[in-house]
């Protein structure tokens, strides 16, 4: 495979953070998170805004691409069924954008 002069071997390009500076918010049915426990695979136990604490998957576009550890902030967007202990990772914010959530509202000022 030979695309503009370069040799790709097969491998996934891995979005780093810096290129990343777009900063989602929730949208209606989405909630912040804090990861409390990795369980393994793609598995997290997530404690929500909203005052429930979900066990959540990682979505198939962030795995390998972004990786969660315990006590990042999180989008989870609940499942249509199981909604109060079931949801997808659909996002996870960086230090400067857990200030400015927190700053503008979004997270409460004791919860993080």
């Amino acid at each position: 495979m030979e695309k503009g002069g370069l040799v790709h071997l097969g491998k996934k390009k891995v979005i780093s953070e810096e290129e990343l500076k777009t900063l989602v918010l929730p949208s209606p049915g989405e909630v912040l998170g804090i990861v409390e426990k990795l369980l393994g695979y793609d598995r997290l136990l997530v404690r929500c805004v909203d005052g429930h604490t979900r066990l959540c998957r990682i979505r198939g576009k962030m795995k390998r691409r972004v990786w969660i550890k315990e006590g990042d902030i999180v989008l989870v967007s609940p499942w249509d069924f199981q909604f109060k202990t079931r949801g997808d990772v659909v996002w996870r914010y960086t230090h400067n954008q857990v200030d400015w959530l927190a700053r503008n509202g979004y997270i409460p000022q004791d919860w993080a």
